[in-house]
């Protein structure tokens, strides 16, 4: 092969360009360039949109299996969960079951003594539901008004409890609506007993919004801080065994024959959207017997006294 035909330019891994420290310089004045411009006239956005929509679906496909791992981490996460809750609900179920079967047992077991002993059947109360107006406007009074009256068949007195507890009583009526003044208020009052100890007393409102308070209570009764306090159902409105307020606090004071007794409602108001509203104990109950007439003699006695 003559010399005159072979290729004498050297391979490109011998072949040299710019310097490397040039191609730095132009590279990174370029990337400068390229940024101010991006800052100053997003010129780079509309590329970045572009390659943003088209990678958008590469994007995704590469984010399956990512996606199908953390799916499947999740899935036996949430079934090893639900398992375990259905045995809870199970096992809740179960002792709720023997409960019921208790309740009914002790309902038959009450019925059959009333019987025996002749006693009236058990007062039967009647409910409804109602939802909460507004607040009172008066600041220095707890009281609310709610959506239902008398023509609902809504009646003064009657009590209005929620799921925790008794929170007050209708005071007032109106065709449409009805107020309650919550037993929070100053001027509000209920009788209770200690389901502990069976020793009954009357709880009454301090008027501050938080707590109640037991008067009358000797410092030397049997009362302690956890207590619950209940509905006594003598007072002929609230019915027997409702939650009234738990006691927080005993302070026996040396110089005072009674505790200062601090109360929690049971019930707290803040936040409360429904309710129940009972009726009186007193519209079942019988009539109370009149006095007797007063005999003629001690009648002309009293006449001539008076003369």
């Amino acid at each position: 092969m003559p010399l005159g035909t072979l290729d004498r330019t050297p391979p490109p891994f011998f072949r040299q360009g710019l310097p490397a420290r040039t191609k730095l310089v132009l590279f990174s004045a370029l990337a400068l360039f390229l940024m101010a411009a991006d800052s100053r006239l997003a010129l780079i956005q509309p590329l970045r949109a572009v390659a943003a929509t088209a990678l958008l679906p590469v994007v995704r496909v590469l984010n399956i299996p990512v996606q199908a791992w953390s799916s499947g981490g999740d899935y036996l996460g949430g079934l090893r969960q639900a398992l375990d809750n259905e045995n809870t609900m199970r096992q809740r179920l179960a002792a709720q079951a023997e409960h019921a079967a208790r309740v009914d047992a002790l309902a038959q077991e009450n019925a059959r003594l009333r019987a025996l002993l002749e006693l009236r059947p058990a007062i039967t109360v009647k409910t409804q539901t109602a939802e909460v107006l507004y607040e009172a406007p008066d600041p220095f009074s707890h009281k609310v008004f709610l959506d239902r009256g008398t023509q609902q068949g809504v009646a003064a007195g009657s009590p209005v409890i929620n799921e925790a507890g008794v929170l007050g009583q209708v005071t007032r009526v109106y065709p449409l609506s009805a107020e309650v003044t919550l037993l929070l208020d100053k001027d509000a009052a209920i009788p209770v007993v200690n389901a502990r100890t069976q020793h009954r007393s009357a709880a009454f409102g301090t008027g501050d919004g938080r707590t109640m308070e037991l008067r009358f209570v000797a410092s030397n009764d049997d009362v302690q801080a956890g207590d619950l306090l209940t509905t006594s159902g003598s007072d002929g409105v609230y019915p027997a065994g409702l939650a009234v307020a738990k006691v927080a606090a005993v302070d026996r004071r040396a110089d005072s024959a009674f505790a200062r007794i601090t109360l929690a409602p049971a019930a707290q108001p803040d936040g409360i959207r429904h309710v129940l509203v009972l009726e009186p104990l007193s519209v079942q109950l019988p009539p109370r017997p009149e006095p007797p007439p007063e005999p003629e003699k001690s009648r002309g006695k009293k006449d001539g006294a008076r003369r």
